[in-house]
């Protein structure tokens, strides 16, 4: 019979003598014997670990077996008397479950006089009826178990799943898991716990969930269990209605859980009432799965606070009070950040800044191709790539100088866009950001595909993206050899943009795992030129696996959305807030920082 009891850390030892004998238990250790009940009792349920509160002495202990929770798992902490003792030993990892606990006073339970019609109640018997309790399981939302798990455990005498069966069809239509605390741990208070009662929301007949509880309840109490007990949300007024009708009573004991996507709806709280962007609500929602307080103090422009503790950080999405109005400064004037990025040595492209024609039109004799931009600004706005005439350039200032009055031109390098988004001066994410483009259907005018194209992408990204129809995009067109209104021939493709800024339309496509040390040694170096704790360093590269780059711009408030999966908002909280930095993540950095 394959065991279900683990030792949790730090020793188990299962104190009743006489259930020493039984192969499910583990053996007790030389001088451990003597008392009476588990110890650091753990049952893997297959869904994740129900750990026994009330068999760990040290709440430290407690707390350090809950850290070992597996991937896609759900562990849970029950019988916890002192709740707030348990959380202060892991406030970041652990959360107070909001739900309450009943028990069922078994010796004085009568069970059910109404008779079970229309479906019958039984054991799991095979694998085709696991894959049914995990359909149902699915079905309402809740982790799956391993197939498997049922075939190591059918002889189990810890842990019982039953089933109920539609009599007409054979299909599966309910599910309930029961734990035997005796045989789990040797529970001198010889008590038991119902689990996971999910009926298929298809089924059509009545009572199916109160039956399965009686059924499990009459088990129980066949072989001499004191009370059955469990626990549901506090707002799940219909279950609670149905345990008090059997005859369930709340009791004062409580559930800790861990912070994981699972539980994230548990312990996050309401969310804030207010539209904010995708780059402001990724770090909110990744601050309030950590407990951290969120204040939002203008949606609009993405300002919101975040409070844990004693501390509280002001932000507009990744800028916070942490980088200084210098280091914005760097980044704000393009003109300033080139010089600071040549002295720190990092490869610059050839730039002027001047309000003479003539020698505007002879840099761009001497270099052949410029970037037009204004010495200010964000978001792509008034930026022209590739200009190669003389009138072109004084259009691309003219325009230029509608965002800012000094304008920059700039040797015009060819390659990819590559940003990488720098946090803490280490390289969190790196992406290549690829301008718009439409692909012809051999129907529809290059405007047209335009704007489906860029409601496309603003539908993708939550109205952040667009791609303009103006003078830039006119121009990329007439480039390519067609106008607006020209209808582009089936699967030809036209780079309508040469920017690849994602407010313009840009796409974003994540090389993190390829990327070269070159580039991520030259990013690191150029945020800590300006310094800067939160930076996007754009390149243009001749490939991200490949070394050579061209230092574009360094960018105050990077957008931390889009870089899936590299995970931006993690790092950027981690810096804000070190100390909620969740155990799994502060173990890697401590290995990383040993060598």
């Amino acid at each position: 019979m394959t065991s279900l009891v683990s030792r949790g850390r730090g020793a188990v030892a299962h104190r009743f003598r006489r259930l020493r004998a039984q192969s499910f238990l583990p053996p007790i250790g030389e001088g451990e014997g003597g008392g009476e009940t588990g110890h650091n009792a753990v049952v893997d349920c297959g869904w994740g670990r129900l750990l026994f509160g009330q068999t760990f002495d040290d709440p430290a202990v407690l707390a350090a077996a809950m850290e070992e929770e597996g991937p896609d798992r759900r562990d849970i902490a029950f019988y916890i008397r002192d709740p707030h003792v348990a959380l202060a030993a892991a406030p970041q990892e652990l959360f107070l479950d909001p739900s309450h606990t009943f028990r069922l006073d078994l010796p004085t339970y009568r069970g059910s006089r109404k008779s079970v019609r229309g479906f019958a109640i039984r054991p799991v018997a095979n694998r085709e009826d696991a894959i049914e309790v995990n359909r149902i399981y699915a079905a309402r939302g809740m982790v799956q178990i391993p197939p498997d798990w049922f075939e190591r455990t059918k002889e189990s005498r810890v842990v019982r799943v039953l089933l109920a069966e539609d009599a007409a069809s054979g299909a599966v239509v309910g599910t309930v898991m029961g734990v035997d605390h005796v045989q789990a741990f040797g529970d001198r208070e010889t008590g038991s716990s119902l689990w996971c009662l999910a009926v298929d929301p298809q089924a059509t007949v009545p009572g199916i969930g109160a039956a399965l509880v009686h059924h499990l309840a009459g088990r129980f109490k066949a072989l001499g269990a004191a009370y059955m007990d469990l626990s549901v949300l506090h707002n799940n007024a219909e279950a609670i209605a149905l345990y008090e009708k059997i005859g369930f009573r709340r009791v004062p004991l409580y559930t800790l859980k861990r912070r994981n996507s699972f539980n994230e709806r548990l312990y996050v709280g309401p969310m804030p009432d207010a539209a904010l962007n995708p780059y402001a609500r990724i770090i909110i929602d990744e601050a309030r799965r950590r407990g951290i307080a969120v204040e939002v103090t203008d949606a609009e422009g993405g300002f919101f606070r975040l409070h844990y503790g004693g501390r509280s950080i002001h932000c507009r999405e990744s800028l916070s009070e942490l980088t200084s109005a210098v280091a914005m400064s760097i980044c704000d004037d393009k003109a300033v950040t080139r010089r600071v990025m040549e002295r720190a040595g990092l490869h610059v492209p050839a730039q002027t800044e001047t309000d003479d024609p003539a020698e505007r039109a002879a840099f761009l004799d001497r270099v052949g191709s410029v970037v037009v931009k204004p010495a200010r600004g964000e978001q792509g706005r008034g930026i022209a790539v590739g200009v190669e005439t003389p009138d072109q350039l004084e259009e691309a200032v003219r325009v230029a100088r509608t965002v800012c009055d000094r304008v920059l031109i700039e040797e015009c390098v060819t390659g990819e866009d590559l940003r990488l988004v720098v946090i803490d001066y280490k390289v969190v994410a790196a992406a290549l950001r690829r301008p718009p483009r439409v692909i012809g259907d051999g129907k529809s005018t290059v405007r047209a595909l335009i704007e489906a194209q860029s409601r496309r992408r603003a539908a993708a990204t939550g109205g952040e993206s667009h791609i303009p129809l103006d003078g830039e995009t006119g121009r990329c067109v007439e480039k390519a050899g067609f106008g607006l209104d020209d209808v582009l021939p089936e699967g030809r493709e036209v780079v309508v943009r040469r920017t690849a800024n994602l407010h313009t339309g840009g796409t974003i496509h994540d090389v993190t795992d390829i990327v070269h040390p070159v580039l991520v040694e030259a990013a690191v170096k150029a945020a800590r030129a300006i310094p800067i704790p939160v930076a996007g360093i754009d390149f243009l590269v001749e490939a991200p696996d490949k070394p050579f780059y061209a230092f574009v711009e360094a960018n105050e408030r990077p957008g931390l959305a889009n870089h899936e999966p590299q995970p931006t908002a993690e790092r950027f909280v981690d810096l804000l807030f070190p100390q909620t930095v969740p155990a799994p993540v502060r173990n890697v950095q401590q290995r990383a920082r040993n060598g």
